[in-house]
């Protein structure tokens, strides 16, 4: 008990400058309701790391935020799922859904290893670009464990990347005369965050915005399958000796037990809404605190190609998307 504590107290200064952060974040997005508060906090955490000199003490709060925190965000996120929905799409566009995933993954890391971009660095664009953003980054990361620079660029990759396929995706559907139906198809299946999505299908109308959303959280359920894949990966690699990490990580069980929690429909409606608002700020939170990674410095010393390699796998999952959209429309 008396070693938690020391942990605790050490942990404090980190803890409080995370839930300051977190709730400036989330004051920000009341303000700006259409951009995300996990992007508004990885924009602020990384002006308060290159601004202002942070001290060394809030780094044990922070880890535990961008890592502890973080899994229990993730595990909550599986709330918003019901399966209903998502096996209402269909067989074709659940394939759809699999076909850019799975595509969109091997693709890129095919295209970074060509770019000669380690393998953790390849994977975290992958999984950002493929399944949904920021938080798909960061929930492989708390299986790989991958480098910090690493994260941070990944993050601002698919931040980047996928915020300009807000304007650019409704435009493109209407030059191309999508129906609103296909449109959705491909917004839903193509862009990285969750907010994103909304943000494009809103754009196009409300019956795309619909559609786009539910395949959206069907790459969302993606996540589970992908990280235990991963997980059974890294637990072959570390060989018989040392601490193998879990055949499937705890906060991939708390995922699949929440979504099956909410597909059953047990659940009141009060205590789905104050699981999404614990989901909203668990993730903030872990998104400032990994915000506060990203300083210039990291940048100049990964260079340009995984900026590069985010920018084709980002056409890559969009062409997968349009493909699936208009064979399936």
């Amino acid at each position: 008990m008396t070693i938690l504590k020391t942990q605790m107290s050490g942990a404090a200064p980190g803890l409080v400058f995370a839930a300051l952060g977190t709730a400036c974040a989330v004051a920000i997005n009341t303000v700006l309701p259409a951009v995300s508060p996990l992007l508004i906090a990885i924009v602020l955490g990384a002006v308060c790391a290159n601004v202002v000199a942070l001290p060394a003490a809030i780094r044990p709060g922070l880890a535990i935020v961008s890592k502890g925190v973080l899994r229990v965000g993730v595990a909550l996120l599986g709330l918003q799922l019901v399966l209903g929905d998502i096996l209402g799409l269909g067989f074709g566009v659940i394939a759809v859904v699999v076909v850019v995933v799975g595509g969109g993954i091997a693709g890129t890391l095919w295209i970074g290893k060509r770019l000669g971009i380690p393998f953790s660095q390849r994977l975290l664009i992958a999984c950002g670009s493929s399944i949904c953003g920021a938080a798909a980054v960061a929930a492989v990361d708390g299986i790989v464990d991958a480098e910090e620079e690493d994260v941070a660029a990944a993050i601002a990759c698919v931040v980047v990347f996928g915020t300009l396929m807000i304007p650019t995706l409704p435009f493109l559907a209407h030059l191309c005369g999508l129906s609103d139906a296909d449109a959705g198809v491909w917004v839903g299946g193509s862009i990285h965050e969750v907010a994103q999505v909304v943000a494009a299908g809103g754009m196009i109308g409300g019956s795309a915005l619909a559609i786009a959303v539910v395949v959206k959280l069907a790459r969302v359920v993606m996540l589970a399958p992908v990280l235990a894949v991963i997980s059974i990966r890294q637990r072959s690699a570390s060989g018989d000796g040392g601490n193998r990490p879990p055949l499937v990580p705890l906060f991939v069980l708390g995922f699949l037990a929440c979504v099956a929690l909410r597909s059953c429909g047990i659940l009141p409606d009060r205590v789905l809404d104050v699981g999404e608002q614990i989901q909203v700020f668990a993730l903030t939170g872990a998104m400032f605190a990994l915000g506060v990674g990203v300083r210039l410095s990291l940048f100049r010393s990964v260079g340009s190609r995984p900026f590069l390699l985010a920018a084709w796998a980002t056409v890559l999952v969009g062409a997968l998307g349009l493909g699936g959209a208009l064979i399936v429309g």
